[in-house]
């Protein structure tokens, strides 16, 4: 059988500000070109479908929208929440995703609930265990964090979902394609540089024994870099469709394809996904930055210019691209700290403001001015 793995759309997306929806509505059209073109028998989205745990509703319109037209291909669909969604929100959209014929997963109801069973159009049997996203506060219960170490409260998360997973694949089978989703940290995958740091802690990372020899594959999400993980089984993060921040600029964004039988490990190749506007960090003097093409990409930039008042108005002029406009912090390092103490005992808020002014290398007379009429006001 042919699947296509995906995860960590993120729609509803701001970056410094910029709602990024006509990107994602680009990106998830190119996604679904890519199913109509490969035709697998199953698309797995592995978790944080959408930014936040309360999407607009133009969010949820996308999201509804891109896994109807993913099912439209022919393909089996199955979602599960990830750490950024809603789990009981997408539980509430069951009635209508088993009658579009997908599969979505926000929590767990019962032991059998994580459990997807079905065949392909050629009659190949699959099991699939869809495990959305568990908090560790969870699997944890609170009177045990009263006794137990950091080190110990960690293996304990780890711990509950082996025995989690141990349960789950119990109902694989020797004549199936066995496939494990979930949406976690394993032990030794690099972050993406995009990820809320919070669920991407050691807290939450387990090991990659926890998935059993005989799964076939396993399609996670969370991390957004694309990459293998060393494991008893085949274990792929298929990264983010876009780069969701600056810290992702260098990823790769796109999607895998796996193709496994019941007798054969699986084989999995990478797709590129191109539609989003690319995420770039330049550095410069103006005049190096006016000389600058950046296309259509998005840009933080490093100012190699002292600060003043109107300096990021001038760079956004030259570059409408830029997001998220910076002095450049080895300038910062060089001119800051160097000022010996003073005492300044007695000194007037205007002294004291122009002497911060110099320390930071922000010696600017018109944000002296401005901080003398403002102070003027409220006095």
């Amino acid at each position: 059988m042919k699947i296509l793995h995906t995860s960590d759309w993120h729609v509803g997306k701001v970056l410094k500000g910029r709602p990024r929806v006509d990107e994602h509505i680009r990106v998830l059209a190119e996604l679904v070109r890519i199913a109509e073109e490969e035709r697998p028998d199953l698309v797995i989205v592995a978790g944080d479908l959408y930014e936040t745990a309360a999407p607009s509703p133009e969010s949820t319109r996308v999201v509804v929208r891109a896994l109807t037209a993913l099912r439209r291909t022919g393909a089996q669909v199955v979602a599960i929440a990830g750490n950024h969604d809603n789990g009981a929100a997408l539980d509430a959209l069951r009635g209508w995703a088993e009658a579009a014929g997908i599969a979505l997963r926000g929590t767990i109801r019962s032991a059998e609930d994580p459990v997807v069973s079905g065949e392909t159009a050629s009659g190949e049997a699959f099991t699939l265990v869809a495990l959305p996203f568990v908090s560790q506060r969870y699997a944890v219960r609170a009177s045990e964090m009263f006794d137990l170490t950091g080190a110990e409260a960690n293996q304990t998360y780890a711990d509950h979902l082996g025995r989690l997973l141990d349960a789950l694949t119990a109902s694989f089978r020797p004549d199936s394609v066995n496939l494990i989703a979930g949406h976690l940290t394993v032990v030794g995958a690099k972050t993406g540089g995009g990820e809320r740091e919070a669920h991407t802690i050691q807290a939450y990372a387990v090991p990659a024994t926890l998935f059993p020899s005989s799964a076939h594959y396993v399609a996670l999400g969370h991390l957004h870099r694309r990459q293998a993980v060393p494991g008893p089984c085949p274990v792929h993060y298929s990264g983010s469709p876009l780069a969701v921040d600056f810290g992702e600029q260098d990823n790769t964004p796109g999607v895998l394809i796996v193709e496994a039988t019941a007798g054969t490990p699986a084989s999995v190749r990478e797709v590129p996904i191109t539609s989003a506007r690319r995420l770039r960090t330049v550095t410069g003097t103006l005049d190096e930055l006016r000389a600058l093409d950046p296309g259509d990409a998005w840009l933080r930039v490093y100012v190699r210019e002292k600060p003043r008042a109107g300096l990021r108005e001038q760079v956004q002029q030259l570059l409408p691209g830029a997001l998220e406009v910076r002095i450049d912090p080895e300038l910062l390092a060089a001119t800051t700290g160097t000022a010996p103490k003073v005492n300044r005992a007695g000194q007037s808020p205007r002294r004291l403001f122009a002497d911060y002014l110099g320390e930071i290398g922000h010696d600017d007379p018109a944000v002296r001015d401005l901080f003398d009429r403002l102070h003027e006001e409220v006095g």
